[in-house]
């Protein structure tokens, strides 16, 4: 298993290792061929300079790797965003405000990462690069075909879980945080979305974007979290049987693939017998979602106003499966966006009301395990028909990895997919949530389940 921040930290204090020597590991680890299609730009010589520079010896991050989501600006380069549209555009005259904090906590930025065109799937593919193949951290690469890494922070989990970096900086939309989090055995924590400022991102969703990480564990979270958010988490001493937890059973249950169908409910039974009383809860407002987007969604109309004006000059550059996500928000009437968010508030305040009882609730993060991804590979044109195939299941499967996240960001709350898979085992992971501005008690659940977890 990785070592952590918290673990590295403890080393770097007792002189047992070095910045520079956990730089040269990640930066071996980056250029692997299991982590090399994560990154879109290496900053591997500047990576070294911080690492070595003593006065980030003392700061929270100590010199240690970080990467960044294509779509953050850093000073000095451009912003790409996954995509071929942007990658003339003006390089950036500030860091955004993410990776601002990042430097200023001591972080030693080793290289952009690879990601779904303008954000927009769950998948992880992108047509102009090659997708990096989900990793498992806990047991190492499992035998069979090379599956997606989820998106569309797919290069940051990927580059978390080879141990090419301790965190990587990434955004949830729908899930974009949690799902590579999941296929890769990994640690992704989506906080309230108003914590931690999106300026300096290429926007997805001016509603829906959320800034934060993914980290190899619940405790690194934490520390990202601080860092992202510039506050303290309360940390609670209280036994996760001290928690009041349920399990809703509409939507988040339905159609399970049986890997994660046994993984859940052996987590379930897990932290039951470690004293942890957890309740099932019906739920039904999350069903509620499809009506209340019947219409369009919030996604799709705020992307298209982004990008309606690139769309007219170089439509014929952007992923043809991400244009036409977009290009639906075109069809959305000003009237019906004002309902949809007038639809939403009304959800949220009866979606508040029922969970009122409960510190957190306990799902699947996604209901399958991460297809392969010549299943769902971008089309090739080479054989139309096979390409209409791949086409079909990347569509089907996008909607399926999205299902559960994206609840929680209807929501506006924050949630914590941490690994629940055993060695042997394609990752599954375990997501705990609840609404708005419940960060902390979140992390502290995630926290005593982590714990109870890794002895599986």
């Amino acid at each position: 298993m990785l070592q952590d921040i918290d673990t590295t930290r403890r080393m770097l204090q007792a002189r047992q290792t070095s910045a520079t020597a956990e730089m040269e590991r990640c930066i071996a680890a980056a250029q692997a061929p299991a982590c090399a299609p994560a990154w879109t730009r290496t900053l591997f010589d500047a990576a070294r300079a911080t690492a070595a520079d003593p006065k980030v010896q003392h700061l929270p991050l100590a010199g240690l790797a970080v990467s960044v989501k294509d779509l953050f600006d850093l000073q000095g380069q451009p912003t790409p965003a996954g995509s071929v549209v942007l990658a003339d555009a003006p390089a950036a005259q500030a860091d955004c405000a993410a990776v601002a904090r990042l430097r200023a906590a001591g972080a030693a930025l080793i290289g952009r990462t690879h990601m779904v065109e303008f954000a927009f799937s769950g998948v992880g593919t992108n047509p102009h690069c090659a997708t990096p193949a989900a990793w498992d951290a806990r047991s190492g690469a499992l035998p069979g075909p090379a599956r997606v890494p989820g998106g569309s922070s797919s290069g940051a989990g990927v580059s978390v879980a080879t141990g090419a970096a301790f965190i990587g900086l990434g955004s949830d939309t729908g899930g974009s945080i949690r799902i590579p989090a999941a296929l890769n055995g990994i640690v992704g924590f989506k906080n309230t979305a108003r914590l931690v400022p999106t300026t300096g991102a290429v926007p997805l969703s001016s509603t829906l974007d959320t800034a934060c990480a993914v980290t190899r564990s619940v405790r690194d979270a934490v520390t990202a979290h601080e860092i992202l958010a510039a506050r303290r988490v309360t940390r609670s001493p209280a036994p996760l049987s001290a928690w009041r937890l349920a399990v809703p059973q509409s939507v988040f249950l339905d159609g399970l693939d049986p890997t994660v169908a046994h993984a859940f409910a052996r987590t379930l039974d897990t932290l039951r017998q470690a004293g942890a009383p957890i309740v099932e809860m019906a739920l039904p407002e999350v069903g509620e979602l499809g009506d209340m987007q019947a219409n369009g969604s919030l996604s799709a109309a705020e992307s298209h106003a982004w990008h309606r004006q690139l769309l007219a000059a170089r439509g014929d550059r952007y992923d043809p499966r991400v244009r036409s996500r977009i290009e639906r928000g075109a069809t959305m009437l000003a009237a019906d966006y004002i309902d949809l968010l007038r639809a939403r508030r009304d959800w949220i305040a009866r979606m508040e009301t029922a969970m009122a009882g409960f510190d957190a609730l306990l799902s699947p993060t996604v209901p399958m395990v991460a297809p392969p991804i010549a299943l769902v590979a971008p089309a090739d044109g080479r054989d139309p028909d096979h390409d209409a195939e791949r086409d079909a299941a990347f569509f089907s499967a996008n909607a399926l990895l999205l299902r559960n996240t994206s609840v929680v960001n209807m929501l506006d709350g924050c949630a914590l997919s941490l690994p629940c898979h055993v060695a042997g085992e394609l990752p599954v992971g375990l997501m705990v949530w609840h609404a708005a501005l419940h960060d902390d008690a979140v992390l502290n659940v995630g926290l005593q389940a982590e714990k109870i977890l890794q002895k599986q």
